[in-house]
C-alpha cells in the first residue's frame, strides 16, 4: 500500500475523508455553488414564502450516482434477509448485526430479537433488544432458537472497539456461544471479512477461508457460501474449490457469507 493511501485510510478511521474534502475545495465545485445560489436568489426575487437560512454547502453530491448498490453490507443484509424470509423460522435471533440495514430489512416482515454489547434506547415494532456480551453466554439462552445470525460482527469481538473487554479469543468464544444458543438442525447465518488472516487493530479481524472452514466444520454443515469481492460485487452460492479456499477467493478484504446447519 502506498504512503498516500495509508495516510488516507488512517484519516478515514478518524472520520475525515480527505478525498471528499479536496473535491469540495476545487474551483469547479465552488463556482457552480455560487452560480446556483445567485440564480435561486434571482428567481426568489421579493417572494417571502421562504427566507434564506444559514448556508449549508453540499458540494460533492452533484456528481455522485443516485445510489451505490454494492459492498459488504448492502449485499449481505439483503441476501440474508431474503433467506430468512424464505426459511420462515419459528424464532430468529441476531447478534450484533447492523440495525439500519439487516435488522430493519427483517423487521419489515417479521419479529427479530437483537443482542448487542452496546445499549440501544430506541424502540421499534418487530424488534426486541437485549444488551448482552456474547463472549459470556447467559444460561437462559442455551438451546434458545432455531435460527440465528451474526453479520459482519464477530470479527470485532474482543478488540475493544465497541466497549467490549479486550480478549484475543473473543471471536472464538462468540462462535462457541452462538453454537450453544442454536438448536440441533438450526440455521446460523454468518459473515465476516475474508482475506489473508490478520488483525487490523482495533477495527477488525480478517479471516482466511481455510481457517473458517476448519473452525466451522466441527459443529456445522455448510449449506451455502457466497461472498462479496474486493470490488464490492456479490457472488452468490459459490462452490468452493481448494484453489479458491487457498486464495481466499482472490480477496484481500472481501466478505464471506455462510449459511450453516448445526449438526
Amino acid at each position: 500500500m502506498s504512503f498516500a493511501r495509508t495516510i488516507y485510510k488512517r484519516l478515514l478511521y478518524f472520520g475525515f475523508d480527505a478525498k471528499r474534502f479536496l473535491e469540495a475545495l476545487s474551483p469547479k465545485k465552488s463556482s457552480w455553488y455560487e452560480h446556483d445560489f445567485l440564480e435561486l436568489k434571482k428567481q426568489k426575487g421579493s417572494d417571502q414564502t421562504f427566507s434564506f437560512g444559514t448556508p449549508f454547502p453540499i458540494l460533492t453530491d452533484k456528481d455522485d450516482q443516485g445510489g451505490v448498490m454494492k459492498g459488504h453490507y448492502f449485499h449481505q443484509d439483503l441476501f440474508i434477509a431474503r433467506k430468512i424470509h424464505e426459511a420462515s423460522p419459528e424464532k430468529h435471533v441476531d447478534i450484533g448485526s447492523r440495525t439500519d440495514g439487516f435488522i430493519a430489512h427483517v423487521a419489515s416482515y417479521r419479529h427479530i430479537e437483537l443482542l448487542d454489547i452496546r445499549p440501544i434506547e430506541s424502540s421499534v415494532k418487530n424488534i426486541s433488544f437485549r444488551q448482552a456480551n456474547l463472549m459470556e453466554l447467559p444460561e437462559d439462552l442455551l438451546n434458545y432458537t432455531d435460527s440465528i445470525s451474526s453479520l459482519h460482527a464477530i470479527e470485532h469481538f474482543g478488540l475493544g472497539r465497541y466497549g467490549d473487554p479486550i480478549d484475543y479469543w473473543g471471536y472464538l468464544k462468540a462462535i462457541q456461544n452462538i453454537t450453544m444458543m442454536l438448536k440441533q438442525g438450526g440455521t446460523f447465518y454468518f459473515s465476516v471479512p475474508i482475506g489473508p488472516q490478520r488483525i487490523e487493530f482495533n477495527a477488525h479481524r480478517v479471516f482466511s477461508l481455510s481457517y473458517l472452514q476448519n473452525l466451522l466444520s466441527g459443529e456445522f454443515d455448510i449449506s451455502s457460501f457466497s461472498y462479496v469481492d474486493d470490488a464490492g460485487e456479490f457472488r452468490e452460492d459459490i462452490h468452493l474449490t481448494d484453489e479458491m479456499i487457498a486464495q481466499n477467493c482472490h480477496c484481500n478484504y472481501g466478505c464471506g457469507i455462510f449459511i450453516l446447519k448445526k449438526k
